[in-house]
């Protein structure tokens, strides 16, 4: 008998994260794109994802990643990431090198009739500025 599948198949798989998002909206699509951006780049200007969660996982590089109620961190190649979306700001996924390109995939969770991205204005920005964590020390 011939196999037709890789008997250790399971071994294969990896989770590189685990989490429960706030929601998922009724009637969502799901949209995975990939991102590129060249040494030094200060990536997307501060915005939210309305129409749900986001999940992404770094291919190449390292991004710098900060979203509402959370400190900046680092993201490495190969480690996964997520933003809860709806009214959360997603203030930055920079790239964190001036040296080599970033690189992530992210899948993001998308409402019926909800715009994918939504740019946060400075006003809000203002007003919000007692949700943003201070990097930690």
């Amino acid at each position: 008998m011939v196999t037709r599948y890789d008997p250790s198949w399971e071994d294969a798989l990896t989770v590189l994260q685990e989490v429960s998002p706030p929601f998922i909206p009724s009637g969502a699509h799901a949209m995975t794109v990939v991102v590129d951006y060249p040494p030094g780049s200060p990536g997307a200007p501060p915005h939210r994802h309305p129409g749900g969660p986001a999940f992404g996982l770094v291919l190449e590089g390292e991004m710098l990643f900060e979203v509402e109620g959370q400190p900046p961190r680092v993201v490495r190649a190969g480690q996964a990431f997520w933003e809860p979306g709806g009214d959360v700001i997603h203030y930055s996924d920079a790239n964190n090198r001036d040296d080599m390109r970033c690189r992530f995939t992210v899948t993001m969770l998308c409402a019926p009739g909800q715009p994918m991205l939504v740019l946060v204005d400075d006003d809000e920005l203002d007003a919000r500025k007692h949700l943003r964590v201070s990097p930690e020390e």
